[in-house]
């Protein structure tokens, strides 16, 4: 198994068992103009994203001040729930957390420390995902994988 595959298959459980303890009844509610931002806080900045088709992105954000990286997967289309959801693992400390559930507009946020580490993420809308290894590294080539389950 390639460590990015490897990556990937971690980063897919960790959503699973964080997203299961996370997203316990809670829906995010429909907004217009939902922003990485909004969703993470004013302070992070959007240092990466990546496209799930044309039903919505996953944003990487990165807060200077306090080291944290957050997550957030932003439907394109608000409106009836759909399943969606969003982690973020720092695969040098085991590190991640998650967001997941049936949500009008967004999973998310999920904060996890990742000051000088290479960062894998993603996230899901209905049956399909995307999800990046090795993110915001300076020696690391990232890997984008997208589908459909």
């Amino acid at each position: 198994m390639s460590i990015a595959r490897h990556f990937a298959v971690t980063g897919a459980l960790t959503v699973l068992a964080v997203g299961a303890a996370t997203a316990v009844g809670t829906t995010a509610s429909a907004a217009p103009n939902v922003t990485p931002q909004g969703v993470c806080g004013s302070a992070y900045k959007t240092v990466n994203s990546a496209t799930i088709g044309s039903l919505g992105t996953v944003y990487l954000t990165y807060n200077s001040s306090n080291g944290k990286n957050c997550v957030a997967t932003i439907r394109a289309n608000p409106g009836t729930a759909k399943y969606v959801s969003t982690y973020v693992y720092i695969p040098a400390t085991g590190d991640g957390a998650g967001d997941s559930g049936n949500y009008t507009s967004y999973a998310g946020p999920a904060y996890v420390y990742g000051k000088g580490y290479c960062v894998s993420w993603g996230g899901s809308i209905d049956n399909s995902y995307v999800s990046v290894e090795n993110s915001n590294c300076a020696s690391l080539k990232e890997n984008r994988v997208t589908g459909v389950r």
